[in-house]
């Protein structure tokens, strides 16, 4: 058995050699000056023994460019620095902490049976320390201990769980600070936050080899999504040409070059993304003939024994069914939260709480709002929401609530947009639009799908101006760089619309839970959220929490949430543009 410090200088020495050959999608173009630099930097890394940065979730490019090395390794360091902020506006040890936040352990063993996987019918939690009543404000502790199907002691962390403290009676639940101890244990944390009864309830929403699954499969398989481009020319006597092929998005390996190599294609390049879409060519009509796009079909390429591990999902586990008695504080000031509403705020664990289906937030005062209440906040308002169905919702919600405000008919594919509602009475003005591809949808217009970094360089901004927007199922089955950089050029048009018009808002809803396979599992949503976390943190815009309000509420989860938890979001919502 090698010693634990052979095998982590084992480990780091594998890291770094992979790092040299791993280089993303954004730096093919790049000087050949800048990329010896990079390699240089990212072999002085490997130099320091006190650092102990996680593998990098970043895609092998440029496959044949060999090791590279500088007289001056300050220079190299100061380039790689430099590009980061002059691309994005975000500083090298940033991106390091965004890897951190990324990385996800798994097992340090081959698995070569289900039994050795986490069961959840063998794990269990216990709370530490019951005591017989709590005050609001306390908090309460629980342990899980993962067991394989074997009843074995998992010695090795992974396990991606989530826990909830509720109470059925009062239709109250509360978010649970899940940490992995990387022992096979795992502490729980919760806020005791309203007085009554609770009880802890955990799941099992994939085990460690579980993820695995899931983490191989967006690296190699994202084709397993794939998309319909359809083409369309006149033909003789008046008729039509028509023509449907596969299309996705263009990225090296993943398995997206199933596509083909050379002249297999059509490329739709974007000039200011540097984004390209890609169709298989249609055998009689040319490139410039695309018309409509669709959602295509899902490929199931799981093994058998994959399957096996994704069939343990989303598993309640037993433990200490004890109700815990919550008596009220007075003068508590942990759950009391004076501060007025602005941007930049942190978003703790817990963010808020639901009491007879009314979410009272930790992050700021909000406000609870009627139809009236909702106009008067909105009123003079242009506002603008991009993204996916999820934030359709809130578009709907809108339309529904506010009397005044009638939708258009702009005659287009309703799920995909764009769409629009006017209030003339009282000078408001609601859009939104799908993000572009990739998207998930019904046959629709090309020419109606835009980056939404396209969009924002469009707006002029000002205080009239409200942006919402939001990315997240329709990525899952892409490679984290992908999303990173979609994410990325949102922010740095953000950074320019604050910078000519800073009375702007903006509002950036993260993803909500609800998905629980392979095409769109919670871990993949997770991932994609702290992505969209970490780059808009220090941008000076609202952060819209769902993903605990859409985890913890007690209907059955959906990715597309009741209307309990809509309304909740948008008094959440209107509390940020209209704060008291």
């Amino acid at each position: 058995m090698p010693s634990k410090d052979k095998t982590d200088f084992q480990t780091q020495k594998q890291y770094f050699h992979r790092q040299r050959s791993c280089l993303f999608k954004l730096f093919i173009g790049l000087p050949l000056l800048v990329i010896m630099c990079i390699l240089v930097e990212w072999s002085n890394m490997g130099n320091d023994n006190k650092k102990n940065i996680p593998p990098s979730f970043l895609s092998q490019h440029l496959t044949g460019l060999h090791n590279s090395s500088t007289s001056d390794d300050s220079a190299g360091s100061q380039s790689l620095r430099s590009f980061f902020q002059s691309e994005f506006g975000i500083s090298l040890q940033s991106y390091y902490m965004l890897q951190e936040a990324v990385y996800w352990p798994g097992p340090h063993r081959p698995i070569t049976h289900l039994s050795m996987s986490t069961s959840p019918e063998n794990t269990k939690f216990t709370i530490q320390n019951l005591k017989e009543s709590y005050q609001t404000g306390e908090e309460l502790f629980v342990m899980v201990h993962a067991k394989d199907f074997n009843n074995n002691s998992k010695d090795y962390g992974g396990d991606f769980f989530q826990a909830k403290l509720f109470w059925s009676k009062s239709k109250a639940s509360v978010f649970g600070d899940v940490v992995d101890l990387l022992n096979g244990s795992y502490s729980v944390r919760f806020l005791l936050p309203w007085v009554g009864e609770a009880q802890v309830a955990v799941r099992l929403i994939h085990s460690s080899e579980a993820v695995q699954v899931l983490k191989h499969h967006r690296d190699t398989d994202s084709d397993r999504v794939y998309y319909n481009g359809y083409y369309e020319a006149p033909g003789p006597n008046k008729t039509r040409l028509n023509e449907v092929v596969e299309c996705n998005v263009k990225w090296d390996k993943n398995g997206l070059e199933s596509l083909g190599t050379k002249n297999c294609c059509c490329e739709y390049s974007d000039p200011r993304t540097r984004e390209t879409w890609r169709c298989k060519k249609p055998k009689s009509l040319p490139c410039s003939a695309l018309v409509y796009h669709s959602m295509g079909s899902y490929r199931n390429r799981l093994t058998k024994e994959e399957k096996a591990l994704m069939e343990e999902t989303n598993k309640g586990i037993k433990g200490d069914e004890n109700i815990i008695k919550i008596l009220h504080s007075p003068g508590n000031k942990t759950i009391d939260v004076p501060e007025k509403c602005r941007p930049g705020l942190h978003t703790p664990v817990p963010a808020g709480f639901f009491l007879d289906d009314v979410w009272t937030s930790f992050v700021c005062n909000i406000s609870h709002f009627t139809p009236q209440t909702t106009t008067k906040c909105l009123k003079d308002k242009h506002i603008y929401m991009m993204g996916d169905s999820t934030m359709r919702q809130w578009f709907e919600f809108f339309v529904k609530t506010i009397p005044t405000l009638k939708q258009m008919n702009l005659h287009v594919q309703y799920n995909a947009g764009p769409l629009m509602a006017v209030d003339v009475e009282n000078n408001i003005d609601l859009h939104w639009r799908a993000h572009g591809f990739p998207l998930r949808t019904f046959k629709t217009a090309v020419a109606s799908l835009h980056y939404i970094s396209n969009e924002i360089d469009d707006l002029a901004g000002g205080p009239h101006t409200i942006i919402m927007l939001n990315l997240g199922p329709h990525f899952t089955t892409y490679p984290l760089d992908f999303f990173t950089l979609r994410v990325l050029r949102i922010r740095k048009a953000l950074l320019a619309l604050l910078q000519r018009a800073p009375d702007t808002t903006v509002i950036i809803k993260t993803v909500n839970t609800g998905y629980k396979d392979v095409f769109g599992s919670d871990w993949y949503s997770l991932q994609l959220d702290r992505v969209l976390r970490w780059a808009f943190q220090d941008v000076g815009v609202y952060i819209l929490d769902v993903w605990q309000m859409t985890a913890c509420h007690y209907s059955k989860e959906n990715i597309h949430p009741g209307p309990i938890i809509i309304k909740n979001e948008i008094d959440v919502l209107l509390s940020f543009i209209c704060p008291k």
